[in-house]
Parts: structure tokens; sequence; C-alpha cells
């Protein structure tokens, strides 16, 4: 349904869009919040939740985090990468609730792996740690992690991994272990082809979620000084913003 023709309001808004068009996400499908409406966010990051709860209260908000690789060819076909194709939401004060159970049974014989979480919050940090890590890395390195590894360059990887974990570990939502187990793995792998989709934006010229993903998460450690790598990864990226603004990308 288009914006302008919403006319009551929707139980669930499903929200997908990239950070930098939040804003306008937001006032387009203002008008279908009621009293009882539920929004479920998938960006990355944690930014996108303070500007819901402002505008609709916290109560409206659920946490949700996705994990799928996509990208658009030169036709605009969606071109689904791997296999790798899950989803899971909750509220974040980890109560059960009967919209998040309403929520299950919609989801539920769909053709991605769907999960009812109580620990949507932590889950959402750790993927925001390893997001701004492999996207920091691969950018700063314009390559996926395989050549990274082959370049020598392993130690940097594991260094912004770290300290990306270090900054969710100040604020209170240390990454399990388990799952740095993975991230680790991951950005250490030779052979591997995996990057994150802000290195193909930057290879297109496009504008990237780095202020969304990288910076707010510098940001919110209060201090930079104390991540060089993860200063450095977004810097980089700033810069690349600055130039394609200025139309000197390829």
């Amino acid at each position: 349904m288009l914006a302008e023709r919403i006319d009551r309001p929707f139980d669930v808004i499903l929200l997908s869009c990239k950070a930098f068009d939040l804003d306008d996400a937001i006032a387009s499908f203002a008008p279908a919040i009621g009293t009882d409406s539920a929004v479920l966010p998938l960006l990355n990051g944690m930014r996108h939740v303070d500007a819901l709860e402002k505008r609709f209260g916290a109560g409206a908000v659920l946490g949700g985090q996705c994990a799928i690789s996509t990208t658009l060819d030169a036709d605009g076909r969606i071109l689904h990468l791997n296999d790798v194709h899950s989803l899971s939401y909750g509220e974040r004060d980890a109560a059960q609730s009967a919209r998040v159970a309403a929520i299950a049974e919609c989801f539920a014989g769909t053709k991605f792996v769907s999960t009812a979480s109580n620990t949507i919050v932590q889950e959402m940090w750790e993927k925001w740690v390893f997001i701004s890590a492999l996207a920091g890395i691969t950018c700063l390195m314009r390559a996926p992690i395989g050549d990274i590894i082959t370049g020598g360059a392993v130690d940097v990887a594991t260094a912004l991994l770290e300290e990306c974990a270090a900054i969710a570990r100040q604020l209170g939502f240390a990454p399990r272990e388990a799952a740095m187990q993975r991230f680790r793995a991951t950005v250490s792998a030779p052979g591997s082809s995996f990057a994150a989709s802000m290195l193909r934006d930057v290879e297109r010229g496009a504008r990237t979620e780095a202020e969304h993903i990288l910076g707010d998460l510098l940001q919110r450690s209060g201090n930079p000084a104390a991540y060089p790598v993860l200063r450095i990864a977004y810097g980089h990226l700033l810069t690349y913003d600055a130039q394609r603004t200025r139309g000197l990308t390829a």
C-alpha cells in the first residue's frame, strides 16, 4: 500500500530500509501506527531504535534482526548470494507477548528461518559488533576476507573485531563467547570470498550506512581515541563519502 493510501492502523510494520532512508520511511508509514501497532525493524545497529522510540514510543518498537546476503544485478533483480536466510524478533524487555506470538504464527511455514527470541537485544548487539567489523575491514581493504588474509592483515581484521566487541562490552552487551568464536573464525578464514554489503555499495559508488553502523558505535564508546582501527575504518568511509558527494568515485 502506498503511503498516501493508508487509511487505517496496521498491526505490524516490517521496517527494512537503508539507514539513510529511515526518516523518510518513518514519515511514510506513520499514518499506519495506531494504539496497538508494532514496528519490527530489521536495520543494523541501534540508532534506528532511538529514532523509532522518539516518534512512536518505546512500547511500539520490537527488536529484530535478519541474516541474509543479497545484491542487485545489472537488471535490478535481487540475487541471493548464499543459503542463509534467517530472521529473529521479540520484545526488547524479553517478555512473552501476544503480538510476538501472532507474528510467529504468521511467519510459520514461510521459506526462511524465523525465531521468536527473548534475547533479541543481545542478538542485535552481537550482529552490530560483527557487521561493524566486517564492513569496516572489507571496506578499508577494498577486498573480501580471503584476500585480506592473503595480504597478511588478519591481525588488523581481528583487532577491529575486538575493538567493536569491547565497545559493546563497555555498554553492557558483551557478545557471548560462542558468537565471538564464530566472528573470529569468519574474519580470519583463508580463501573466504565473504565481504560486507557495504563494500559492494562502495564498489558501485553508492551511499553507505557507515554513520549508522560504524560511526554510531564509535560515538557510543565515549572515547573514540581508544579504538584506533575502528576510527581508521570509519574515517576511510567518510573520506569515500566526501569524494562520492563531489563525484570523484569511479
